[in-house]
């Protein structure tokens, strides 16, 4: 069902800073801030040559990054994106399966204009997993 590692999203305390170290420290081709107000995430792409890094912070009081800072103040990975072909059909396989897509379970659109769901960290080991239709 999942295809390649879309990316890696790390939650970060300080945007502008972390994109400096990425550019600046690692050589990294950074891209411009973009807000996402329907995830409540500004976030940032870092593009790699096999995969991208995601450099989420928050945007909004009620933003999802705002509460994993609270917890880890360092910040941290966050989730990790898997494409897929079919978004509507791998949530409905998930769900036959057992596992919890998050939200209403619809798919919303994400920051690179395609489809996108969680899935409950509680049913991958621990780790908040996100599917893109591609």
């Amino acid at each position: 069902m999942i295809g390649r590692l879309n990316h890696v999203a790390i939650a970060v305390p300080d945007l502008e800073a972390a994109s400096a170290q990425y550019r600046d420290t690692l050589g990294a081709n950074v891209g411009a801030p973009q807000d996402e107000p329907d995830h409540g995430v500004t976030v940032v792409f870092i593009e790699l040559p096999n995969t991208k890094i995601e450099l989420l912070y928050p945007l909004g009081e009620n933003s999802p990054i705002k509460s994993f800072l609270e917890k880890n103040p360092s910040g941290g990975i966050h989730h990790i994106c898997y494409e897929v072909e079919d978004i509507k059909a791998a949530a409905e396989q998930l769900r036959n399966q057992g596992a919890r897509v998050l939200g209403s379970g619809e798919p919303k659109i994400g920051a690179h204009g395609k489809p996108v769901i969680f899935l409950h960290p509680k049913d991958f080991t621990g780790t908040l997993v996100e599917l893109e239709q591609v």
